[in-house]
């Protein structure tokens, strides 16, 4: 089984554990967590990142846009003898050519009427020809910076380049999409260079493996080096070769394969090995594969490696991977691997035992894959519970994240009843950081604390898990006891700003406790404004941190602010960024 284990992101030098060594095996894997970008395919990134910028065009209206495709369709094929199909997807998927056209041409949407936009442009196109190649590269899917380097020097009409055309021709009559053929023309220039009948001798090979033209140009369209050199690219043969040794029929991945994506086929050809490994026969292979062809397609197998290379380092057996393959739901393999490790990843924010993590895991896998399960602090807040409450009930029945996933509204828990003297712990807590029990020091400290004694403590603990010392930190609750009124998440996110973003230590926090209760936005703003005004000179050196926090805003402003010049204005720019 340490097959899998190459593929697990062991993908930096962080351990990513915590401090606690109890925790240490089940955070190792929250490498994958940091990395499950990583689960994403390209074409998902491509459709979120979006193809050209087509901020502009979506301010012009949808009538001028129709008559300037209309004019530069006339054009292609009135004036320059393009084919129809070459000048209708020229002229009507170049949205940023199209629209530094009109702006050329001047065009005001708000003043044109009927068909002047398709008069203005016809009448710019006849007077100043254009580099076809611009609108060209746009419509086969490559962006302005992707072709401006390719553009010919001395050409500016398609049919100047016989080579190129024929080429394109060839490609499109084979059935790949116009839109695919700009990542072939990226990736394989060479291709559009082939003399005639060339090309059509590179995709023959394909077929005599029993591929439909369909599936070819699918693939060819991913991996557009397999047109260059001589015959089918090694690794694609033996991976195809695989395929039909285990039975497994070409069609049921053509419907998934995608023209976007890459395919790494030598990662490919480990899949089915690696099934037979853990156990499975030939006929369970091919009907996983078959049902589920992205085990085999999705980032060229390498989600299937790390997801089941991370069940073995929970400690689950080939048994147990088994079962998940074959009782694998009916979900896309991304989103199942993402909603797994959102469930470990919120099993260790909620501080669970590592042996329990394993146990889950090991047992109900395939749940943690089909619950998009809530954030931590989203349950804590819809339920009304703390962290041991929820690895409580998650221990009783895993089956209970299936009421917790997005888009379910959750219910409160019940109040359980626990006899216990709250105000009892409290003392008890305060009691074990040195206060005198029944004293008015005491007293006096507990009206003033918010939170069950569970709570306190945690808070407590978390300001020392931030690099304060234990003695410090009870300094800090006697003079200040409102700190541990912020829960834990407010403590940490302010000791990172004033750490990270401030230059401060530990030590400062400890000797003046109040900088953890002011909002980071006023320490910040008076911090920053104070090394301003030391840097010019206008105050001196060592204020301290009371001097410059306690003072309101109104009184900051008139004492260090308003005396010095340019210190208003420098002041508003640092409210403004901050």
């Amino acid at each position: 089984m340490s097959h899998f284990f190459k593929w697990v992101p062991l993908l930096g030098a962080k351990d990513y554990c915590i401090a606690s060594n109890s925790y240490y095996h089940v955070t190792r894997p929250r490498h994958i967590l940091q990395h499950l970008r990583f689960a994403s395919t390209e074409s998902a990134l491509n459709l979120r990142n979006g193809g050209g910028n087509l901020g502009e065009v979506v301010k012009r209206s949808r009538s001028t846009i129709e008559e300037a495709e209309a004019a530069l369709l006339d054009y292609f094929q009135m004036n320059r003898g393009l084919h129809f199909l070459d000048a209708e997807n020229m002229s009507k998927n170049t949205p940023d050519f199209l629209d530094k056209l009109l702006q050329r041409v001047n065009v005001d949407d708000r003043k044109a009427e009927d068909g002047k936009v398709k008069r203005l442009v016809a009448r710019y196109l006849r007077y100043h020809p254009i580099n076809e190649f611009e609108p060209f590269f746009e419509s086969i899917g490559l962006k302005p910076s992707e072709f401006s380097s390719l553009l010919p020097q001395n050409l500016m009409f398609l049919t100047d380049d016989e080579l190129l055309m024929m080429n394109y021709h060839v490609l499109c009559n084979y059935g790949i999409p116009r839109g695919r053929i700009g990542k072939i023309y990226k990736e394989a220039r060479e291709v559009f260079g082939y003399n005639y009948g060339v090309l059509m001798s590179k995709l023959q090979p394909f077929q005599n493996f029993g591929l439909r033209q369909s599936f070819i140009a699918k693939i060819v369209a991913s991996n557009p080096r397999l047109l260059v050199g001589g015959g089918v690219d090694p690794d694609l043969a033996e991976f195809l070769k695989k395929l039909k040794n285990a039975g497994i029929e070409y069609d049921c991945l053509e419907n998934h394969i995608s023209g976007k994506d890459s395919y790494d086929w030598k990662c490919m050809i480990e899949v089915i090995p690696s099934l037979h490994k853990l156990g499975l026969s030939d006929e369970q292979s091919r009907r996983i594969i078959t049902l589920h062809p992205d085990i085999l397609l999705e980032s060229s197998g390498r989600i299937t490696f790390c997801l089941f290379g991370s069940l073995l380092k929970f400690g689950a057996t080939s048994n147990i991977i088994q079962n998940v393959l074959l009782e694998f739901p009916k979900i896309h393999l991304v989103k199942f691997t993402r909603n797994f490790f959102r469930c470990c990843k919120l099993f260790v924010e909620i501080k669970m035992d590592a042996q329990d993590i394993s146990k889950i895991v090991c047992s109900h896998a395939t749940v943690l894959g089909t619950c998009e399960i809530k954030m931590a602090k989203s349950l804590r807040n819809g339920l009304h519970c703390g962290h041991s409450r929820l690895c409580q009930l998650i221990n009783d029945d895993p089956c209970i994240l299936k009421k917790w996933v997005c888009g379910l509204k959750l219910v409160p828990l019940p109040l359980q009843k626990v006899p216990i003297d709250v105000k009892k712990v409290k003392t008890e807590f305060l009691v074990s950081l040195g206060f005198l029990e029944n004293s008015k020091e005491i007293e006096k400290v507990l009206k003033k604390l918010r939170g069950r004694g569970t709570e306190l403590r945690e808070r407590f603990d978390c300001l020392i898990e931030i690099g304060l010392r234990r003695e410090d930190v009870i300094k800090m609750v006697k003079s200040s006891p409102h700190i541990l009124n912020q829960s834990t998440d407010v403590i940490r996110r302010k000791a990172d700003a004033l750490v990270k973003e401030l230059g401060l230590s530990a030590s400062d926090l400890g000797a003046f406790p109040k900088l953890m209760s002011y909002t980071t936005s006023r320490v910040k703003l008076r911090l920053f404004m104070y090394e301003w005004l030391k840097g010019k000179g206008f105050v001196r050196a060592g204020l301290t941190f009371s001097t410059l926090l306690s003072l309101s805003d109104e009184n900051f402003v008139k004492v260090y602010v308003n005396p010095h010049r340019g210190g208003i204005e420098y002041w508003k720019e640092l409210k403004k960024r901050v």
